[in-house]
This record gives structure tokens, sequence and C-alpha cells, in this order.
């Protein structure tokens, strides 16, 4: 048993940074989800996917203040891409990321080692194609090819209830669980690392 000391300030919950896509003409889906991470108490943001790199920014500034957190990056389309690109710039800085969730990436670079879990919705034959790891990567990915789902779209995909509602299933999850960390630390002053 390993018991690790934390003397920084523990945020309340994960921080969840949404990606439009080109020009945030089609991603109003991640608005909505936004909206229903934040009625459940999850601070949620919505941003262009070319605010990427200031998001980057206000990610280490934060964690220079010494407010650690856990952070998830949703994105869709070119959002899911820059999301990818967040992770990669995080991981030069040895900033951990949660939970990374794409929505049709195209023509996307391998997910960092950095990432813990990595999410991945698209179609084939069609807009989207699966992630894969970086060399060192040592996470979890999954990948959905909701092809079978006429339902959906690129343009749609955001939008469906369905991806919307897994999404907030997996966000409430950690969720759940920073906030059960955060509770041991606070009545032990140590947490037990696996």
């Amino acid at each position: 048993m390993v018991l690790l000391w934390c003397d920084v300030a523990l945020a309340a919950g994960p921080h969840v940074i949404l990606l439009r896509g080109w020009f945030g003409v089609f991603s109003s889906g991640l608005d909505s989800l936004a909206q229903q991470l934040r009625a459940q108490g999850i601070e949620a943001e919505v941003a262009g996917h070319l605010n990427w790199s200031a998001e980057v920014a206000a990610i280490l500034r934060e964690r220079s203040a010494g407010q650690i957190r856990q952070l998830i990056l949703v994105g869709h389309s070119q959002g899911a891409n820059n999301v990818i690109d967040m992770a990669r710039s995080l991981e030069s800085q040895h900033v951990t990321v949660d939970l990374l969730v794409t929505l049709s990436p195209f023509l996307q670079n391998p997910i960092p080692a950095n990432v813990v879990k990595a999410i991945n919705y698209y179609q084939a034959p069609g807009w989207g194609q699966p992630i894969t790891p970086e060399r060192g990567f040592h996470g979890k990915i999954v990948n959905f090819d909701l092809a079978g789902d006429q339902t959906i779209t690129h343009i749609s995909i955001d939008k469906s209830a369905r991806v919307q509602g897994e999404i907030l299933q997996e966000i409430t999850q950690l969720n759940k669980a920073a906030a059960n960390t955060a509770a041991t630390i606070t009545a032990g002053g140590a947490a037990t690392a696996r």
C-alpha cells in the first residue's frame, strides 16, 4: 500500500471543455450537453475550435495556481481534432486528460499518452474514423462506429440524444469518482494509490 499526500487545492468537480467544429455552425449539440452538465453542478464551457490554444493556456494557469481537478475534453468535427491537439500540448506540461471524447474526427492525430480514456464516435464509411493510440499510450480507447444508425450524420452526431446520454454518463461517473476521492482526502488527509 502506498499513501499519497496532497497539498494542492482540489476543485469540487471536473472541468469540461467542449470544442465546436468548423466555424461553430453545426455543433449546437455541444451547447445542450454543456447545459445538461451544468444542471448537475459540473463546470462545462463551450468554445470554438480556434480557441483551443487559449483553453490550454487557461488550464495551465489554473494548474500553476494549485487548482488540480479532473480534465475532460470533448470535441465535434474539427473541434474533435483540436481536443487531441489540446491533449498533446498538455502532455508536454505533464497534465493528465482524464477523458477525451471525439465526435466525427477526420484525419486526426493519434491519442497522446497523457490521456486516461478516449472515446470516439464516428461513421464508416462516411465522416470520421477510428482513433488510434500514440506510442507509449497506456490508457483505454473505445471507438463506436455509428454507421448502422441512419438517424445520425456528421452534422447531427453532437445532437444525438443517444450520444449525448452516453457522454453525460461517462462524465457523471468521473464526477462521482472525483467526489469520492476528495472526500477520502478531506477525511483522512491522504489517499491510497493502487
